[in-house]
């Protein structure tokens, strides 16, 4: 239990981790990984070095100095968290690693003067009771997925049984149990993880399953990025009849059922979780669904084709097309340009009553948050997910 004066310590620290949470977790992330090269396939060395999951630790750490008191205060933070490490299959024995690294970088950062024996007993007592909090979570949601119908725990191996090219950039994947088992079912907005081996090294990965969940197969469709090493290996080597490894879905990301307008707001390959929310709200009791893609142009859309035949049968479904910057062999779009408040004013509904689902680049979901409070959707009804390390956008 963590004492009346380690929690008075803890919070004396907020203003030092305000002021270099972000060196503190840069410094934190090259020792761990250097020194515990074992825990690297659980990280994304992309989001390493453009500085993305130091700023997301900082954040977590700073939530959680600033509400140690009153921790049910962290709201989302804690499951989005939990979903993370549980997709990539973070175990017990990875949080002591951590935890040294930690402590030791909060006194090599901050320094003896305020990195006291008090202060590093404090965060360790601290430590100590997040990550127990924490494995215990975890916990419950391995047991969950491993005995749930078509459930598994650690790695399960999965054979590639179609690829299919989605448009310029976009591939999709069908994954089926190698083993013909039955599989586990996952709610639409949900994401898997791989383990891959790749020149001899272990590397782990989420992506958003885009398609409802059949009792069949998984689908996942994985933009190729100019220098990503996963989704280069995805596109050019991988080939069907291969096998990977897959951790159960996961993701707190979920369509929530209900029968307000449904507004699902894409950028790019953002897209992909909020197709299978599309085909499961479609395939349900009728409810409005507006449907809303942003992306550069016509040849790196995706899916335009598969969501024009849904609305070919589902009355109850508008749509609407942006592109940044189409070309003159573009189908038609709605809009051109980015999506700003106007345009996004004219494509929802009249009344504001609606759950709002958004994904995309940091900057689109920045503007469509911004964008949605300001038309007078209730924050409580509007929900994203983030691509890479959860942060805040504001």
């Amino acid at each position: 239990m963590l004492s009346a004066e380690h929690r008075e310590i803890v919070k004396a620290t907020v203003p030092f981790l305000e002021a270099g949470g972000e060196a503190l977790a840069t410094h934190f992330y090259g020792l761990m990984l250097r020194e515990y090269p074992e825990v690297r396939p659980l990280f994304n060395q992309t989001n390493q070095a453009s500085g993305a999951q130091p700023r997301a630790l900082a954040h977590s750490v700073l939530m959680y100095a600033r509400h140690i008191d009153h921790l049910e205060k962290l709201g989302d933070l804690v499951a989005q968290i939990v979903n993370k490490h549980v997709s990539l299959n973070v175990l017990p024995e990875h949080y002591p690693i951590v935890g040294e690294c930690l402590l030791r970088s909060i006194r090599e950062v901050l320094g003896k003067d305020i990195a006291t024996d008090a202060v590093i007993e404090a965060w360790t007592a601290a430590y100590q009771q997040l990550a127990g909090l924490l494995i215990g979570i975890e916990e419950q949601n391995y047991a969950a997925k491993e005995h749930a119908p078509g459930g598994w725990r650690g790695t399960r191996r999965f054979r590639l049984a179609r690829k299919v090219k989605e448009s310029d950039e976009i591939t999709s994947f069908y994954l089926v149990p190698e083993d013909g088992g039955a599989l586990l079912d996952f709610q639409p907005g949900q994401y898997i993880g791989l383990r891959l081996v790749i020149d001899g090294e272990e590397v782990r990965r989420n992506y958003s399953l885009s398609a409802a969940a059949n009792g069949q197969e998984y689908r996942i469709s994985v933009k190729r990025e100019p220098n990503g090493r996963v989704s280069t290996y995805l596109h050019e080597q991988l080939g069907e009849g291969d096998i990977i490894e897959l951790f159960a879905p996961s993701g707190e990301f979920q369509l929530k059922p209900g029968t307000k307008p449904l507004v699902l707001i894409g950028g790019g390959v953002g897209v992909t979780p909020l197709l299978a929310m599309l085909q499961t709200a479609a395939a349900a009791a009728p409810r409005p669904i507006y449907f809303i893609h942003a992306a550069r142009n016509g040849g790196v859309q995706a899916f335009r084709n598969k969501v024009e035949e849904l609305a070919a049968h589902v009355p109850q479904l508008k749509r609407f097309y942006c592109y940044e910057k189409p070309r003159q062999t573009d189908a038609e779009a709605d809009a051109t340009g980015l999506i700003d408040e106007a345009l996004l004013a004219q494509w929802l509904p009249q009344s504001r009553d609606v759950e709002a689902y958004f994904v995309g680049p940091a900057a689109f979901m920045k503007a469509m948050k911004k964008y949605l409070k300001s038309l007078g959707v209730p924050e409580s009804q509007t929900h994203y997910e983030f691509f890479g390390p959860a942060a805040a956008l504001e």
